[in-house]
């Protein structure tokens, strides 16, 4: 059965820019949840300080959860080698990060979707920095996960490969077992095509998986593509409660377990609270429970 991991969607900015929120204050709320581990997200202001990374990997354990994942958002598709170099030094530093906190899972991403970065060398710039990590991953003993993103937060251009057929081949073109997908459906709709088109595709490379719902609050998946070179998120773009949007989630684990999958799915939710949060768990229970007793 899959386990279930938090991710603290809701409260990015207070970890991570404010300061509002500490780290030990969001381990303690979200072990209140019926989860297994948690989703740690490099940006945070508190893991900065590598002599803290044990601290704070203890503060998890003692609530008897683990940290199986690591969000990271390097960004390779860059006309600049120095400056790609720099992002593949980066995304080895938090490899070393995940390790630490004695995860499995480091995400990697392809980059921003950059006016002036072509298809070919988009998909070129990213497969190869990709695979330069693999080896560093590998005596990490980390899997890379490649997500099928939306935009980083903290991003001005969407993902460079937001959409399946580019995603899709830049996952054709890394060939290694220490690399696998990390599929979002929610990231699919918001890019204003169809979930289980793409994870039909990926379901054999799919090792770890985002949950979340999503609505469009006003207009059509289509306005919102003409908002999506705005920084952040767009603003008509929302997160919901598991199980109340635009997600079939019957059918996501049902392809999922028919293929085996057994691996971590991470909540991104909450943005409306933890009772949110909360409800967001059962459900996710409820349906492991339905497809993998």
């Amino acid at each position: 059965m899959p386990k279930l991991a938090a991710f603290p969607k809701a409260y990015l900015d207070e970890l991570c820019i404010n300061g509002k929120m500490s780290l030990k204050e969001w381990i303690e709320l979200a072990a209140t949840l019926d989860i297994d581990g948690l989703e740690f997200y490099t940006g945070i202001i508190d893991l900065k300080d590598p002599k803290k990374w044990g601290d704070y990997r203890k503060m998890v354990e003692d609530h008897k959860l683990e940290i199986p994942m690591m969000c990271c958002s390097p960004d390779f598709t860059h006309h600049d080698k120095a400056f790609r170099e720099k992002q593949i030094d980066l995304e080895k530093g938090w490899i070393d990060m995940c390790a630490e906190f004695g995860g499995s899972y480091c995400r990697v991403l392809s980059g921003q979707r950059r006016p002036e970065i072509s298809r070919e060398d988009g998909l070129r710039y990213t497969a190869d920095a990709i695979n330069a990590c693999i080896p560093h991953a590998t005596e990490c003993g980390v899997k890379l996960i490649l997500e099928n993103h939306y935009k980083d937060n903290y991003w001005t251009y969407p993902e460079f490969a937001q959409y399946i057929d580019i995603f899709c081949d830049l996952v054709d073109l890394i060939d290694s077992p220490q690399f696998g997908v990390n599929y979002d459906p929610s990231n699919t709709l918001i890019a204003g095509e169809n979930p289980l088109e793409l994870l039909d595709r990926i379901k054999h490379r799919v090792v770890t998986m985002h949950a979340s719902d999503r609505y469009v609050a006003e207009g059509t998946l289509e306005d919102l593509r003409k908002e999506e070179n705005v920084e952040g998120y767009a603003s008509r773009m929302r997160h919901g409660e598991i199980g109340e949007g635009l997600n079939d989630y019957d059918k996501i684990f049902a392809t999922l377990h028919d293929v085996g999958f057994n691996g971590w799915v991470s909540i991104e939710d909450g943005v409306d609270g933890m009772d949110q949060m909360h409800r967001s768990v059962a459900f996710l229970r409820n349906k492991f429970a339905q497809y993998w007793s």
